[in-house]
């Protein structure tokens, strides 16, 4: 188990447990058998435990005496965690989570790129700047440039000061993550680079109509991104 060595054993446990329900291989309203994880994983009563207290919390399980602890409907689940971000990845098609994506993200992005560009601060450009540069600098480093580019996407919605729009990066970073290492690992993805400093010209100029334009014009350069990458496998 040595993959799951930073996360410990706990955090092993929760992860194995949340991508079975994530995936549907353990069912909505199936019972969870405990004492049967002790034995395939190799660990104690009180990992298990810990693990569905953790897995409660993120709306997946819940408890009643005589029928041991269960798994919710899910429309319980709580869908925006972080984790149940990345499960829920893991267990449905590429397809379907990257539509999903770009459906939130043409929802938040553009709006925030508009806001950004009325309200942002020195600080804020400043912010931007440096991720752009980092994208830069990246080059053809995959992991760099993912890094750079959730930078630059995170700087975005705080330029924008709304608490609540802000709050909405960890359903963009999560997702942006994924589908940047596929396409940054690739070799499909035209440069980025161009589109982003184009937002972030027209978030410096103060034109909020501009700065959302550009962001669906980035957005639009994503899913192209990913279709010529669906392309490429299928001839490969």
């Amino acid at each position: 188990m040595a993959e799951y060595d930073g996360r410990g054993i706990h955090g092993h446990t929760v992860e194995v447990i949340g991508r079975r329900i994530l995936s549907g291989e353990i069912a909505e309203g199936a019972t969870i058998d405990g004492v049967a994880l002790e034995s395939e994983l190799g660990i104690s009563r009180t990992v298990v435990r810990e693990a569905f207290r953790v897995l409660g919390a993120k709306g997946l399980v819940t408890a009643r005496q005589k029928r041991g602890t269960y798994v919710r409907p899910r429309a319980d689940w709580n869908l925006l965690d972080a984790d149940i971000l990345r499960w829920q990845f893991s267990g449905r098609s590429d397809v379907a989570f990257f539509s999903n994506l770009h459906e939130i993200r043409g929802i938040v992005e553009p709006a925030g790129a508009r806001l950004a560009a009325e309200r942002r601060t020195d600080d804020d450009l400043a912010a931007l700047d440096a991720a752009l540069a980092a994208m830069v600098a990246a080059g053809d480093d995959p992991d760099a440039m993912t890094k750079a580019d959730l930078a630059f996407h995170r700087a975005l919605l705080a330029a924008a000061h709304n608490e609540l729009l802000e709050r909405m990066e960890v359903v963009i970073e999560v997702g942006l993550s994924v589908r940047d290492r596929h396409m940054h690992g690739s070799g499909a993805a035209e440069d980025s680079v161009p589109v982003h400093r184009s937002v972030l010209a027209a978030v410096r100029r103060g034109s909020p109509a501009r700065a959302e334009r550009e962001m669906r014009a980035l957005l639009t350069r994503a899913v192209d991104d990913l279709s010529q990458l669906r392309r490429t496998r299928r001839g490969a």
